[in-house]
């Protein structure tokens, strides 16, 4: 099921029309409240959302989405007049998947929506990661560095499989506890720090793998490098 927000409800019914006539479910709200009642009783498989929108708008609605652990690997595509970079930027930092500007052609709207939808379905068929000694399984729960067994604590688990799902990416302070934390958490970035540190120190060697980029933030490399 893929869920629309779009208060134009010209380009709404056009949108929802087009993806029913490809093969693919979909319904269109044209306002916040509408989507989220929807959102409540079902999760859709992918989120289209128009920017400027009455009362939430869609980079708000995009904030909630990857605030909630349940909603925070949604695939979300951002659909909006507002052509600048800065626009396009936000969107993306905040989480979004695509973006693509109106106006559309239809066919090229359906071709995303098709490329969204299977690296979504990869994701979810993914069961395990490994970097060069690290190795976790999801299904078990299992952490492994340099093949000892691992024990983490359930946010240690969850900070690490984001920055593997993440891997070569520097992920900031922020958006680790946005994920991890969920927005929820009242807390500082120093939580983080500290629980990098942790987990650091459990991997053993492999936690040179968890690298730091100074002023911004951590990734996973598959070099190592500063732990610092």
């Amino acid at each position: 099921m893929i869920y629309l927000v779009e208060d134009d409800l010209g380009i709404c019914e056009l949108v929802v029309y087009t993806l029913t006539n490809s093969g693919l479910d979909a319904k269109g709200f044209s306002c916040a409240k509408d989507f989220w009642q929807a959102v409540s009783e079902r999760l859709p498989n992918l989120v289209l959302l128009d920017i400027m929108l009455p009362g939430e708008d869609g980079l708000s609605i995009l904030r909630r989405l990857r605030a909630s652990r349940t909603t925070a690997k949604l695939p979300v595509m951002m659909l909006t007049a507002k052509g600048t970079e800065y626009d396009r930027v936000v969107g993306l930092d905040l989480g979004a998947d695509d973006y693509l500007p109106k106006p559309f052609g239809m066919m090229e709207l359906v071709a995303r929506v098709r490329s969204l939808l299977r690296r979504a379905q990869a994701e979810r068929e993914k069961s395990s990661y490994q970097v060069g000694r690290l190795f976790v399984s999801v299904p078990r729960h299992l952490v492994t560095a340099d093949g000892a067994e691992v024990t983490l604590t359930l946010k240690e688990f969850d900070l690490l499989l984001y920055l593997l799902k993440n891997t070569g990416i520097v992920l900031t302070r922020e958006q680790l506890l946005s994920v991890v934390w969920n927005f929820d958490f009242d807390g500082e970035t120093r939580t983080v720090d500290v629980h990098i540190r942790t987990l650091r120190g459990k991997l053993g060697l492999c936690g040179g793998l968890i690298q730091t980029v100074r002023g911004v933030g951590y990734k996973i490399s598959e070099e190592g490098g500063d732990i610092n």
